[in-house]
């Protein structure tokens, strides 16, 4: 098994941890950056629950011209927390991507992200000796989020869904398409995500710099990517079934199950969260007892790292902060 036990710290105060996870005899990572002013109290903690393709020190830990997502938490008083799954980043491998893809089915469904989260959650609030953690997930990786969330109300402070995956309605005579255990994803694969939903009359929301810059990062997330040609990620397939699932009517998780707290916060150009989508999502919340959908301008799928970045950490720490809720009646 590969080792991926020396991680790069992306920041000189940040911590990382290895902790047991779900499955015997594999181990989850997790990089924890305290907040910037340690005197808060009482601590507040964010923990982020990365998409279907990269990890999180890819998306809410990376830095474009010298700040983060990340940073910006960490300077509105957030402790916080990146989970790799099982398959990503720096959490171990699962023994079946070393097998040909179609000897397996879909890894890192999220029944089993679930779990991988829960054991992060818990090591977590024991470690920080507080009683819940807020999250905030992007894509798919809504669905491990929305699971633990509606099984573990009590550990949840409030759920920020960054471009999160919608049901969309069955559609007759066809069934999802079955996948395979893993796929390589390249760098031309990632760069085309970036850029296929902004319109062709807009400027680029990232530069092709920035892009590079992340690139090499996204690749150095593989000890083996550069032995490939194309040189590629190998990375889960249960993500992505799930996406198509979704779109087929079978989404991974009841949002009438969530009882906390939830911010839905998506991009103009989104095409994997469209305003139905969106809007079905927002109102099959039925039970959270404070919900947004806010939707800003000039971003795609992939806003945390584009143009309008700042506006999504604006907003989304404007939730976290949490003045919507009304008291209960006496």
């Amino acid at each position: 098994m590969t080792d991926f036990s020396a991680a790069a710290k992306l920041d000189p105060r940040e911590q990382h941890f290895r902790i047991p996870g779900p499955r015997e005899g594999l181990s989850l990572f997790l990089r924890f950056l305290p907040a910037a002013h340690s005197g808060i109290e009482p601590r507040r903690t964010v923990l982020y629950v990365h998409g279907a393709t990269f990890p999180s020190a890819l998306s809410i830990a990376h830095r474009f011209d010298g700040k983060s997502w990340r940073d910006a938490l960490c300077e509105a008083g957030f402790d916080v927390w990146g989970l790799d799954f099982y398959g990503f980043g720096h959490s171990d491998r699962y023994p079946e991507m070393e097998q040909p893809a179609v000897q397996n089915p879909p890894l890192c469904v999220a029944q089993d992200a679930a779990k991988q989260l829960e054991a992060a959650a818990r090591f977590i609030l024991g470690h920080q000796r507080i009683e819940k953690l807020s999250l905030i997930s992007h894509s798919w990786g809504s669905m491990p989020a929305s699971l633990f969330a509606a099984t573990h109300a009590a550990l949840v402070d409030r759920l920020v869904l960054f471009a999160p995956i919608g049901r969309r309605a069955p559609r007759r005579y066809e069934t999802p398409a079955t996948f395979p255990a893993w796929r390589i994803v390249t760098s031309e694969d990632q760069w085309n995500r970036f850029v296929e939903d902004v319109p062709a009359h807009e400027p680029p929301v990232l530069s092709r710099l920035h892009f590079e810059d992340w690139s090499k990062s996204y690749l150095d997330s593989d000890p083996e990517s550069r032995s490939r040609d194309p040189s590629g990620v190998k990375t889960p397939l249960g993500p992505f079934s799930e996406i198509i699932k979704a779109w087929h009517g079978q989404l991974a998780y009841d949002p009438a199950e969530v009882r906390v707290p939830v911010a839905i916060i998506r991009g103009e150009w989104d095409g994997l969260m469209l305003d139905d989508d969106a809007q079905w999502l927002f109102n099959a919340f039925t039970h959270a007892p404070a919900k947004r959908d806010i939707k800003i301008a000039r971003g795609t799928h992939l806003m945390h790292l584009e143009a309008m970045r700042p506006a999504l950490w604006r907003e989304s720490i404007n939730f976290l902060h949490g003045d919507d809720v009304a008291p209960i009646p006496a």
